[in-house]
């Protein structure tokens, strides 16, 4: 059938598609990778008012952020009684804390005496107590309203009523999830397909984290994500991948409300690159150790597939075998609604969070994690200290980002405040997505205007 017959959210690249290339490996990969659920959603153009109007954004403080699970940190950030983490989002200021009973709650971040935040805004660390730094009235790890300083002038205060508020709190993947609805759908609920498709041979919770950046930007949070939800900005942004890393080709995916997907490959080239290459040169301009030689017979795709097997298998001690090509090299990418992007890939295994900081619509926190696979009976170590990036420093300046990564991530984020102010400057006042390469994009508003409307 020509292109031009097909309906609205039929057309795509012309040539192999990622799930082509994927089973032209002749291996076997987790049903779920090769799954397709494509999904036309509307071409009507998305206003930028969404992004930068403080009235659209009061609805989402008010509407949204209570009422979603949020990822806040992870299992190993509080393994002991006393340990806590503080999240924060918008104007909302929560700490995770496990209690000497073991369980984690997650109280909201502020004392029932004249409403002082009991810990600093991204605190973490231990306590044996919640104590308010303006008049010392102190509450247990588990809540309970512990002691009073003056206890003689409040025969109004009832112990049992003065409990600090705590939000539902679940867990999955080694992650720690909380909602500030009491009436929330369970966990398990909302994370629809992800736990049929990650908790097989991508189980998050034998991950730790190696890296963890977290970068200011002078965008929406919607925004920001959006720039990593569609691999269609690769052909301009990052033109030095199209050689070896399909874009224009890649798999977009929606799966109910809260989860999205994309896959796109690496090893083979870009639809849009315009010069043959043998597979010889394909490997030569990946990011593989000079000289490295694809033999008569092989792809590049499978060479690097295979030093990566090695290289990673040697730096972790873990025998990567069972892993295919794609697992190893593509790029493989779940959305969580409302702001978490899952790579459950072996060589580029992150996990991004985009929230807003404060109560300005242009200013999001990045969240950018590395998780590595633990071995066989291996304990999580401890936590590492995010680091901490301004808008103008680059994810060079954080240890250990490779080069080439960092670069990737600077060539992403620095296309952002200035999308930002073109939002701002347009005369034509809204965006026009692709059907299906930014699919994934519509999906996100369709999403929250459903929460919005509740």
């Amino acid at each position: 059938m020509e292109q031009l017959d097909l309906m609205p959210g039929e057309h795509r690249c012309p040539g192999a598609s990622t799930r082509d290339i994927i089973l032209a490996d002749g291996q076997s990969v987790p049903p779920a990778l090769v799954t397709e659920s494509p999904a036309f959603l509307g071409d009507e153009d998305i206003a930028y008012d969404r992004y930068t109007s403080p009235a659209f954004f009061d609805q989402e403080i008010r509407k949204l952020w209570p009422k979603v699970w949020q990822w806040v940190c992870r299992t190993e950030d509080i393994r002991e009684p006393g340990e806590f983490v503080t999240y924060d989002v918008g104007p909302y200021s929560l700490i995770i804390m496990r209690g000497k009973d073991a369980r984690i709650r997650a109280f909201h971040n502020s004392c029932l005496h004249r409403g002082t935040q009991l810990r600093q805004p991204g605190e973490a660390g231990w306590t044996p107590e919640l104590r308010c730094p303006f008049h010392g009235w102190t509450w247990t790890t588990e809540g309970a309203l512990k002691s009073v300083p003056c206890r003689w002038d409040f025969p109004h205060v009832n112990d049992a009523a003065f409990g600090l508020p705590e939000a539902k709190v679940d867990t999955w993947g080694g992650f720690v999830f909380i909602n500030m609805d009491e009436n929330a759908q369970p966990l398990d609920e909302f994370l629809e397909v992800m736990p049929e498709h990650l908790d097989g041979g991508w189980d998050l919770s034998r991950r730790t984290v190696a890296v963890h950046v977290q970068k200011e930007l002078n965008t929406n949070w919607k925004a920001a994500q959006e720039a990593f939800l569609e691999a269609y900005h690769v052909v301009e942004t990052h033109a030095q991948n199209l050689p070896f890393a399909g874009d224009a080709n890649a798999q977009y995916d929606v799966f109910g409300d809260h989860v999205s997907r994309f896959v796109h490959t690496h090893g083979v080239p870009s639809p849009h690159y315009p010069h043959p290459q043998t597979e010889q040169e394909i490997a030569d301009k990946m990011h593989l150790p000079a000289g490295t030689i694809v033999p008569e017979g092989r792809t590049a795709r499978s060479v690097a597939a295979d030093w990566r097997r090695v290289n990673l298998g040697a730096k972790w001690d873990l025998d990567l075998s069972g892993y295919s090509d794609s697992e190893m090299l593509d790029s493989i990418e779940y959305h969580l609604f409302p702001n978490m992007c899952v790579f459950p890939g072996v060589s580029l295994p992150m996990v991004y969070r985009f929230r807003p900081i404060g109560m300005d619509p242009g200013r999001t926190l990045f969240d950018l994690l590395f998780l590595r696979p633990l071995k066989d009976g291996e304990e999580h170590p401890e936590p590492v200290e995010p680091v901490r990036l301004t808008h103008d420093q680059s994810y060079s300046e954080a240890p250990g980002l490779e080069p080439w990564l960092g670069a990737t991530f600077d060539q992403d984020t620095d296309n952002l405040a200035r999308q930002y102010r073109g939002f701002q400057s347009s005369r034509k006042r809204g965006e026009t997505l692709g059907n299906y390469q930014e699919s994934r994009i519509r999906h996100l508003h369709q999403v929250l205007d459903a929460y919005l409307a509740k």
